[in-house]
C-alpha cells in the first residue's frame, strides 16, 4: 500500500521532528544529544511538581507525545513503530523532569515496555531520585487477568494522574489514584481491518465479509472474527461486551476512541450508534469520539468505560494544554430548537391529468433505473454520485404523484420546482429546481422552460459548450419551443448528451480533471437528461 515515509527506520524522527514544527508541539521540545533517544518534554517544566511520563512504541499518536503539556503528561519516551523504548532512553527522561516531588511513570502492560521502564525506574532509584510506576492493562479482551493488553484507557490515566500533578498533590497521592483508575478502567475494540506496519508486501488478515472484536492495538488478531454487519450492529456487539465487564450499577464515563483511519463522519456516527446501545443508558460522559490511542492506520474504534466517580470527573474535567485531548461533555439527548416555518410545497389543490402522470411516472422510472449506470459514467469525470441525485429527484415526484396539480402545467412546473428544491440534494438538483420553479412564472410552459433554462445558466455559471447537462437540455428546450415534438426534442438532447463527449470541460467537478481522461465520455447529466426525453417521447 502507499505511504508517505521515507523509510521505516526514520518515520519516527521524522514524525517527532514535524510535531515539534507543528500549532500542536509549540510548547514542547526534545532531548538532544543521542541518536536512538526521542523524548518528548514539556518546554516549561521547571520541577517545581511530581512529573509524569508515560511512553511506548510509536505508532499510537497522538499517543504519548500528543499528551505533553500542562495538566497532563510531563514527557512521553517515544520508542520506535510498536517497540518499546530503551532503558537509556527512559532514564534520560527521567533524570530531565524529576525533582524533589518525585515522578510517576504511566506504563502499559507489555512485556517490553514493563521491563524497560521497571529497570530504568530502579536505575533512577539508584541515582536518588524519588520514582513510582504504575501499569496499565485496560483490554477486556480476554477477560480480567494480570495480563490485559493497556489500551485506550491508559490516556485517562494519563489525564486524571497529570490534573493532581498540576494540582500539586504528592508522588504517593497521585500513584494511588492513578492505581485506582487503572483498576476500574475497561476497553474493548472493534476493527474492519489490520495495520500495515510500513511493510509493502503485508497481506490484510480480514475479508470485506469480517470484522474483529477485541484485537490489540499493535495489529493482534481479536478474539472473536465476526460477520462484517451495519454500524448499529456492530457498535452493539462492541457495547454490550464493554457492559458484560462491568459493575451492575453505576453510571460511567465513556471514552470513544479511533484506531487510525475511520474519517469524522463515520467517527460521529458511531457515538449516534452507542446512543442507541444498553450501556448508553449508563453513562453520564462522554469523551470523543477521537483519535487518542491509534494503531497506525486500522479501521476501528474502542470503547472505554471508567466510573463516573466524582474524584475522577474532576480530574477528567480540568484544563489541559495538550491540543489532542478532546474534553469531556454531559452524555444528553441531542440539543435542537424549532425549525421555522418554510413555505408549502404544495400551496395548489391536487388534480389529475392521464399523460402528464403517464409522463412523469415514466421519466422518474427512466431516471431510477439508470441510476447506478450514471454513477458509473460519474465516478470516471466527478465524485459518483450524479445518478443517485437524478434518481432521488424521481423518487420525491413519484412519492408526491398524488399530490401534483396535474391537470395545471403552470402549477405543475411551480410545484416540482419547490419539491426538488426541498428533498434534491446536489448541484443538478438545484438547478432543474430553478429550471422549473422559472418556468412556473409562466402561463405558457414552453416559454418558461426557456426563461427557466437561461435563469440555470445566471445562477450555475455554465453555458452551451461547457460539458454539462445543458448541452443536453438547451437543444431539447428549442426544439419544444419551436414547437417540434417529443421526439424531436428527444433527438436534440442525445445529439447534444454525445456531443460532451469531445467537448472540454469548463464547468463543474470535471473541468477539475485533465482532458485525457475524459475523452469519449459522455458528461452524466447530459446523459441523464437525454435518458430523460427518450423516455418521454417512447412513452408518448
Amino acid at each position: 500500500m502507499k505511504r508517505f515515509f521515507n523509510t521505516r527506520e526514520t518515520i519516527v524522527k521524522e514524525g517527532l521532528e514535524g510535531l515539534l514544527r507543528s500549532s500542536y508541539g509549540a510548547d514542547l521540545c526534545r532531548l538532544d544529544g543521542a541518536e536512538d533517544i526521542h523524548v518528548i518534554l514539556r518546554r516549561d517544566w521547571q520541577k517545581e511538581r511530581v512529573a509524569v511520563l508515560s511512553g511506548g512504541g510509536s505508532g499510537h499518536e497522538p499517543a504519548h507525545a500528543g499528551f505533553v503539556g500542562k495538566g497532563m503528561l510531563t514527557g512521553a519516551v517515544c520508542g520506535q513503530l510498536f517497540a518499546s523504548p530503551g532503558v537509556d532512553a527512559i532514564l534520560a527522561a527521567l533524570r530531565a523532569v524529576t525533582g524533589e516531588a518525585g515522578c510517576l511513570l504511566i506504563v502499559k502492560n507489555y512485556t517490553g515496555d514493563r521491563l524497560n521502564f521497571g529497570i530504568a525506574a530502579e536505575q533512577a532509584k539508584a541515582l536518588g531520585l524519588k520514582v513510582d510506576l504504575v501499569i496499565i492493562g485496560d483490554d477486556i479482551a480476554l477477560g480480567r487477568t494480570d495480563k490485559a493488553r493497556g489500551i485506550a484507557g491508559t490516556v485517562l490515566v494519563h489525564k486524571i494522574a497529570g490534573a493532581a500533578a498540576e494540582a500539586g498533590q504528592s508522588l504517593a497521592e497521585i500513584a494511588a489514584l492513578a492505581r485506582k483508575v487503572a483498576g476500574s478502567l475497561s476497553s474493548i475494540g472493534l476493527a474492519l481491518s489490520d495495520c500495515n506496519v510500513f511493510t509493502p508486501d503485508q497481506k490484510p488478515r480480514l475479508t470485506d465479509n469480517e470484522a474483529e472484536l477485541g484485537l490489540g492495538i499493535h495489529g493482534e488478531a481479536g478474539v472473536e472474527r465476526i460477520p462484517m454487519a451495519n454500524l448499529d450492529t456492530l457498535m452493539a456487539r462492541t457495547a454490550d461486551k464493554l457492559e458484560a465487564s462491568l459493575p451492575d450499577e453505576g453510571k460511567f464515563v465513556i471514552l470513544l476512541n479511533m484506531l487510525g483511519s475511520v474519517p469524522p463522519l463515520e467517527a460521529f456516527a458511531l457515538l449516534d450508534g452507542f446512543s442507541r446501545t444498553s450501556l448508553a443508558g449508563r453513562t453520564e460522559w462522554i469523551i470523543g469520539p477521537a483519535p487518542l490511542m491509534t494503531a497506525l492506520d486500522m479501521n476501528g474504534f474502542s470503547l472505554t468505560a471508567l466510573p463516573a466517580d466524582p474524584a475522577f470527573i474532576a480530574a477528567l474535567a480540568a484544563d489541559a494544554a495538550p491540543r489532542s485531548w478532546p474534553g469531556l461533555a454531559h452524555f444528553a439527548p441531542v440539543a435542537t430548537l424549532p425549525c421555522p416555518a418554510l413555505p408549502d410545497t404544495f400551496v395548489d389543490a391536487p388534480s389529475d391529468d392521464p399523460i402528464l402522470r403517464k409522463l412523469i411516472t415514466t421519466g422518474a422510472e427512466a431516471l431510477l433505473a439508470n441510476e447506478a449506470r450514471l454513477n458509473a459514467l460519474d465516478a470516471k469525470c466527478g465524485d459518483g454520485d450524479a445518478g443517485s441525485t437524478f434518481a432521488e429527484s424521481g423518487r420525491q415526484i413519484l412519492k408526491a404523484l398524488d399530490s401534483l396539480p396535474l391537470a395545471s402545467p403552470q402549477k405543475l412546473l411551480a410545484t416540482i420546482g419547490r419539491l426538488l428544491a426541498r428533498h434534491s440534494g446536489g448541484s443538478s438538483g438545484v438547478l432543474l429546481s430553478i429550471l422549473a420553479t422559472t418556468a412556473g412564472h409562466d402561463e405558457n410552459w414552453r416559454e418558461g422552460l426557456q426563461k427557466g433554462a437561461a435563469q440555470m445558466q445566471a445562477y450555475g455559471g455554465a453555458h452551451a459548450g461547457d460539458r454539462t447537462m445543458l448541452d443536453a437540455l438547451l437543444p431539447a428546450i428549442e426544439a419544444l419551443n419551436a414547437g417540434k415534438s417529443p421526439a424531436a426534442a428527444a433527438a436534440a438532447a442525445r445529439a447534444g448528451a454525445d456531443a460532451t463527449r469531445s467537448m472540454k470541460a469548463r464547468a463543474g467537478r470535471a473541468s477539475y480533471i485533465p482532458a485525457d481522461q475524459l475523452a469519449d465520455i459522455p458528461d452524466p447529466g447530459a446523459e441523464a437528461i437525454a435518458v430523460l426525453f427518450e423516455s418521454l417521447a417512447k412513452s408518448l
